[in-house]
């Protein structure tokens, strides 16, 4: 029996990390259970990516899949509306850009889901 399709954000399935340099911004994405891997390299395209972004201005996106880790790098160029020194925004180092990312909705059987609030559990005490 297969699991029925859900759509979640992805926030439910992954976490994530941001960076800046001057005004690009690489965001990484991070699966908290393997099998949502896959999930992710489907739908999560450098395209979506810059649909999410698009309210910032984005530039170019890029995506490096790097399987050996289990984790996603897009690097997005021209999204921090002039970087660091350049901007009046309040986040000018774009260290909250995974939430924007974060938001991304993706379809993924139930199981991969459960997995991933088991994973993100696990290590909590109690």
């Amino acid at each position: 029996m297969t699991d029925a399709l859900i759509d979640v954000p992805l926030r439910e399935i992954a976490h994530g990390r941001t960076g800046d340099k001057g005004d690009r911004s690489n965001v990484s994405i991070i699966p908290y259970a393997p099998d949502a891997y896959a999930c992710i390299a489907e739908q999560v395209t450098a395209e979506r990516m810059r649909g999410a972004f698009a309210h910032r201005g984005v530039g170019k996106v890029m995506r490096y899949d790097l399987p050996v880790l289990g984790a996603f790098n897009f690097v997005l160029d021209d999204v921090l509306q002039g970087g660091v020194n350049g901007s009046l925004n309040l986040d000018g180092h774009g260290k909250s850009l995974s939430f924007v990312a974060l938001a991304v909705t993706v379809s993924v059987p139930e199981g991969v889901v459960a997995n991933a609030r088991q994973a993100r559990h696990a290590d909590r005490p109690g």
